[in-house]
């Protein structure tokens, strides 16, 4: 944590109260605002699309009144252009029995006027008018996240169509007339939905409310123009809208962008007389009046928060300082304390109650320090001569018994193995005790020398590039062979002979022995050992296993202290000083790096990690 004066301290205390509350305030308001503007216009598009809906049925229902005023035995070219109609067409009863139109065989079948939307194919196109038939020609444009098709042109129209049966004296059907409207490019319909539903409302030159139809995914009639201030004929409607829409025949009301501005839209399915859907009514409202609406209240909210938060910002500046500036000279005093002018004294005859007691107490332990400091420099140097007395008879002693040790073991090994003469078997089993207690003699005497070496600081790091099996494990299974072989135990290494490594061979040929000399050690009877080593850029990873009782937290939390021995069932029968695994952790951490003991569910696993050098 950064330290800060006590008077920052204040202030950028008060300075993030102020700040979350005002964040937080912010974040309501904006939310309430977004929420209320924005649900509100959710709404609005909603009942926009009802009415969009209401004028689209609308105008088949006035095809409709139109072909039940009209007298239908008339000229029908002359009735098509009286009530405006893009085809008008009669037909008996056996032609609409084949008729493409679903909506004819409806009516003739149930004998009654019926109206709807319904796709025609180009075969009915050929037969109108030609600039019907441009209008229904519409290039299909490459829309970004519109579902995949190779569809260039469309092949078909959308056509909102009446028919009226036709009766003859007795009341019987004989025929049927029938005509609609072409809406692929009826720009007049889409216009008269936005007029009668939206109005003229403009904004920023765009109109606020848009309407498209489409046929399948294809916009067919639009109000919605594209950068070149064309209408978006050929475009198409999302993926995700037609998925929802179309596929699954549901309406969607989300923000979306359309073409070039953002709006919020409402789709819905169109359908034939027979429920199939064959296209989208699609209303949008430009988002842009009610992001401005939006930042207007957000602005006024913003200004409020603003002028609550300088005030406060003014009171905490002030209220730091009336604290502050009775620590000032308290710091000075502390400052000199701190660069050894231990007694030195400061006024404790203030106007503030705690600050005089703080300033006595502060006096009190000034002169006490001062007295501590001189009775410690007296114990320091006391300790220093012990602990050279200590360090120097620890390095003498070792030095001495390991001369000592090696002609004992010499004779004793010689005498073992018959070189001085045969000896009887009770001679030859109390010799192997004598050899092995000289063998834990030799072993403790030389952690002591290697010990004393850490103590007084002479552990030295002389690098040399060596391979890590050949160098240093190799010869430290090898010196444990025997014990391993005794006790039934399968070595086994995984460490690559091509791993090289950058360290001090010597010191790490300790660690390898002590490692493996404690698996063989505490190891389970026909347990296993098993050697791996990893590397990576930087480091190199060691690791040692060994069948056996998994060590306990609390336990491995003793292992690498120096004298530390564990109080476990394996423990009593193995003789031990405590110094192994102390050594090996000041030797790998000499090496920059680190060890550890992790259990296992039947063993331990010893890793320890240096830096490749």
């Amino acid at each position: 944590m950064k330290i800060h004066r006590l008077k920052t301290r204040i202030l950028l205390a008060f300075l993030a109260i102020i700040f979350v509350l005002g964040v937080s305030i912010f974040a309501l308001g904006f939310y309430v605002i977004k929420e209320d503007i924005y649900a509100r216009a959710k709404r609005q598009v909603g009942h926009y699309l009802d009415s969009a809906r209401t004028v689209y049925s609308s105008e088949i229902e006035r095809i409709g009144s139109a072909l039940e005023l009209v007298d239908l035995n008339s000229d029908l070219a002359v009735l098509q252009q009286k009530i405006n109609l893009d085809y008008l067409h009669r037909v008996d009863v056996e032609q609409g029995k084949t008729s493409p139109s679903e909506i004819v065989r409806a009516c003739l079948e149930q004998g009654k006027m019926i109206g709807g939307t319904r796709i025609a194919g180009w075969e009915e196109i050929a037969r109108m008018r030609p600039e019907i038939q441009a209008r229904c020609r519409i290039a299909i444009q490459e829309t970004p996240k519109a579902r995949p098709s190779n569809l260039k042109e469309l092949d078909s129209a959308m056509v909102k169509e009446y028919a009226v049966p036709m009766l003859n004296a007795e009341g019987v059907v004989v025929g049927a007339v029938y005509g609609g409207r072409v809406a692929n490019q009826d720009y007049y319909l889409v216009d008269r939905i936005r007029s009668l539903v939206f109005g003229q409302e403009m904004y920023d030159k765009w109109p606020v409310g848009t309407v498209t139809v489409f046929l399948d995914d294809v916009r067919i009639a639009t109000n919605v123009v594209d950068e070149r201030g064309q209408r978006a004929i050929g475009t198409r409607v999302s993926h995700e809208v037609y998925r929802q829409v179309v596929e699954n025949g549901v309406q969607w009301h989300d923000r979306a962008f359309v073409v070039n501005h953002w709006y919020m839209t409402a789709y819905e399915p169109i359908h034939n007389i027979h429920g199939t859907i064959i296209g989208i009514l699609y209303v949008g409202i430009l988002e842009a009046p009610f992001n401005v609406m939006a930042a207007r209240a957000l602005a006024a909210f913003v200004a409020v928060i603003l002028l609550t938060c300088l005030s406060a910002m003014m009171f905490a500046v002030w209220l730091a300082d009336s604290v502050s500036r009775p620590l000032t000279h308290l710091r000075d005093a502390t400052h000199k304390l701190t660069h050894g002018e231990l007694g030195h004294e400061v006024e404790s005859q203030g106007t503030i109650i705690e600050l005089n007691e703080l300033a006595v107490s502060f006096n009190e332990m000034s002169l006490k320090l001062e007295e501590r400091e001189r009775s410690l420099k007296i114990t320091n140097d006391k300790l220093e001569e012990l602990n050279k007395s200590y360090l120097d008879l620890l390095g003498f002693v070792a030095h001495e018994l390991k001369g000592i040790l090696s002609s004992a073991m010499m004779n004793a090994y010689s005498i073992r193995d018959g070189f001085l003469g045969m000896i009887n078997f009770k001679q030859k089993r109390a010799v192997d005790s004598i050899c092995r207690n000289l063998d834990y003699l030799a072993a403790t005497v030389k952690k002591f020398l290697n010990l004393s070496r850490i103590e007084r600081g002479n552990l030295e790091i002389n690098r040399t590039e060596f391979g890590l099996w050949t160098g240093v494990f190799e010869p430290a299974v090898q010196t444990f062979a025997k014990q391993i072989s005794d006790r039934g135990m399968t070595m086994v290494s995984q460490i690559d002979p091509a791993l090289r490594v950058n360290a001090d061979q010597d010191l790490l040929q300790i660690v390898a022995n002590n490692l493996i000399n404690n698996a063989a050690k505490y190891g389970t009877d026909q347990g296993k050992i098993i050697l791996t080593a990893r590397q990576d850029e930087k480091y190199v990873t060691v690791d040692v296993y060994n069948d056996g009782r998994p060590i306990t937290a609390e336990q491995a939390s003793m292992l690498f202290k120096k004298f530390s021995r564990l109080d476990v069932p394996e423990k009593k029968r193995v003789k031990g000083t405590g110094l192994g695994l102390y050594i090996t952790r000041q030797i790998v951490e000499s090496h920059g790096g680190t060890i550890r003991v992790e259990p296992k569910e039947n063993g331990n696993s010893f890793i320890f990690t240096i830096e490749r050098g």
